[in-house]
């Protein structure tokens, strides 16, 4: 079941809350870091908040820079992200400013929610998602397949992180800490208790924003969950795709290699001998399409039909090391790399010790070895 790249946002006091409980909201950030929100706002297909938020801070969730938007409109794109709410009851304030600004709304709710939502007069596309209490896997489904969303962010509250987070549904965090202390107990905190899916997160990227500090976070491990599985295959059979370009050649392998960036968008593809030079390599040839330091190689993943080698006789660097080098953490492949021309070869032995993950869908090894029968002797 395919589901957007879900991006949580968030601004933080240094002891974890999102608010004070005076009447007026805490800000915990300035005017830079809500130039970046704005930015962030106009990359996304839909902006999403829970009904809580709806109610507590009455947002507009709009993209306020009229250059964003008029970008979004040459792209082909609405001048606004669509705007989603999720609420199982459907009480809410049919005045409230998030109805009433920018572009199309959705209401994800229940049967119930639903029935008493239209009573109300909410001016959204109602949207009931079953009985009971509302299913965050149908609900990101349907903003997928029914309204075209590749990328979601999650702007709050609290409760939505963490559900999110706590059924493994979230891909990337993106959190900003502000220097002051809340230390009210009964004020809203960003995560709530219970057991959380992934483990450990991982830091890509930390950037100072005047005085609070963006953290950006990924799963320690994006390649579990049924999504997750289903995205893999679908980029190694790609990259299996693209190994049958390669120049049929007796000295080396036929590979293609795709680089995919951690919200799922290609980065890079290549395959081996692309563009007539007889010593490239298919990994080689996506990563140098790939500008250096590109910080989202760090969240990428390289799919390669063939595991990547561990030494060569072309070029002084193999594969393997050129992945590290580029801060990649994450290969998956269909196929281990046999000692045809390299014995003893064993180029996940050296991502590992790199501290790289690699992951082998066998199913695949059919499709990476047919551009090579011509080798087998």
């Amino acid at each position: 079941m395919p589901l957007p790249h879900v991006l949580l946002s968030a601004a933080v006091s240094l002891d974890g809350y999102l608010d004070d409980t005076g009447p007026e909201r805490l800000l915990l950030s300035g005017p830079a870091d809500f130039e970046r929100v704005d930015e962030v706002r106009a990359s996304v297909d839909a902006i999403l908040v829970g009904a809580g938020t709806i109610r507590a801070d009455n947002p507009r969730l709009l993209v306020n820079s009229a250059e964003r938007r008029a970008a979004r409109r040459a792209a082909g794109q609405a001048e606004y992200p669509l705007k989603v709410t999720v609420s199982g009851s459907g009480e809410l304030d049919p005045a409230a400013r998030f109805w009433h600004t920018g572009g199309e709304k959705v209401l994800l709710t229940t049967d119930e929610g639903a029935v008493r939502a239209r009573g109300r007069g909410v001016a959204a596309d109602v949207v009931s998602l079953g009985p009971g209490v509302l299913d965050w896997r149908a609900a990101l489904a349907y903003l997928h397949e029914g309204r075209g969303v590749r990328r979601l962010m999650v702007e709050g509250g609290g409760s939505v992180h963490t559900q999110l987070l706590q059924q493994g549904l979230a891909d990337e965090l993106q959190l900003v800490l502000a220097p002051l202390f809340v230390g009210d107990p009964a004020a809203p905190r960003l995560f709530g208790p219970g057991a959380y899916q992934g483990g450990r997160l991982r830091l890509v990227e930390s950037r100072r924003i005047e005085d609070v500090v963006l953290m950006r976070y990924l799963p320690t491990a994006p390649g579990t969950g049924d999504r997750a599985v289903a995205a893999d295959r679908h980029w190694l059979a790609l990259a299996c795709e693209l190994a049958e370009l390669c120049p049929p050649s007796e000295t080396a392998f036929s590979v293609g290699a795709v680089v995919v960036a951690g919200d799922g968008s290609e980065l890079a593809r290549g395959y081996s001998r692309e563009g007539g030079d007889p010593h490239v390599h298919a990994e080689e040839a996506a990563l140098a399409k790939v500008g250096p330091g590109d910080v989202r190689l760090a969240g990428a993943t390289v799919y390669s039909s063939l595991e990547p080698c561990a030494r060569r006789a072309s070029r002084p660097v193999p594969c393997a090391r050129l992945i590290l080098d580029a801060g990649v953490r994450r290969v998956v492949t269909a196929w281990r790399e046999p000692d045809t021309f390299v014995p003893g070869a064993d180029g996940s032995g050296v991502l590992e010790d790199g501290g790289a993950s690699v992951v082998v869908l066998g199913e695949y090894e059919g499709r990476a070895k047919a551009p090579n029968r011509h080798l087998e002797g």
